[in-house]
């Protein structure tokens, strides 16, 4: 099933309650956590997204692009959030640390920049519930879609098939009307959107058009069809 995310670092940080109302119907709303320090980009933290979590009824899906996840991450469960996702560059002990934010009653998600391989991670797969892509640098929206990053969403997909696991596969990074398809057919069932969803005239209607092209290419997709 096709997930639409769409990332709040492209909405008005001044209207952030009215923004997440506006996208009514997604499947999570993605939070941009940055720290300026493992990215060069300063967003927010634990104070807004207890707020959002009041001021929606869309679950909460943390992205934490920050230094020392192990510390911080099951802050973000305890503010609201029902996924989160830690980078493994990032974590020094990310198996505890996924059974730690599951264990608090959220979902656990790795993250991986586009330079780091999924190979040496494979026996880490069972421990999680998402599994992150990124199709660009993480720090900043608006960023051009790394095709490169294709073949290695097929990997992953092909690990998760392997090992015959119920792991959502997210892509972050570039993601519209115009790559999700691609994404889709790679193996992708998560996909987070910023500017495309909140930089058209309807979001709402921006959700339902990409959460239909990613459905679509999925039921006929190789490895959805093998599944």
């Amino acid at each position: 099933m096709a997930q639409i995310n769409p990332s709040i670092l492209s909405a008005d940080f001044a209207r952030l309650a009215e923004e997440a109302k506006a996208v009514e119907g997604a499947d999570w709303l993605h939070v941009d956590v940055m720290d300026n320090h493992f990215v060069p980009n300063l967003t927010l933290g634990v104070p807004v997204v207890e707020s959002l979590s009041r001021a929606t009824d869309i679950p909460l899906d943390c992205h934490l692009m920050i230094e020392n996840p192990d510390r911080w991450a099951p802050q973000y469960v305890e503010a609201g959030a029902g996924s989160v996702t830690f980078h493994v560059e990032a974590a020094a002990a990310p198996v505890r640390l996924a059974r730690e934010i599951r264990a608090k009653g959220a979902r656990a998600s790795m993250a991986l920049k586009p330079a780091t391989p999924i190979e040496p991670f494979e026996d880490l797969l069972p421990e999680l519930d998402m599994l992150l892509i990124m199709t660009v640098e993480p720090g900043f929206g608006g960023q051009a879609f790394l095709d490169i990053m294709l073949p290695k969403i097929r990997r992953t997909r092909e690990l998760i098939s392997k090992h015959g696991l119920e792991l959502w596969l997210q892509v972050d990074g570039g993601v519209s009307e115009e790559t999700i398809e691609q994404c889709a057919e790679a193996g992708a069932d998560v996909f987070v959107a910023g500017s495309a969803v909140y930089g058209a005239e309807d979001p709402a209607e921006a959700v339902r058009s990409l959460r239909d092209m990613a459905a679509g290419t999925i039921a006929s997709a190789p490895w959805a069809c093998d599944h």
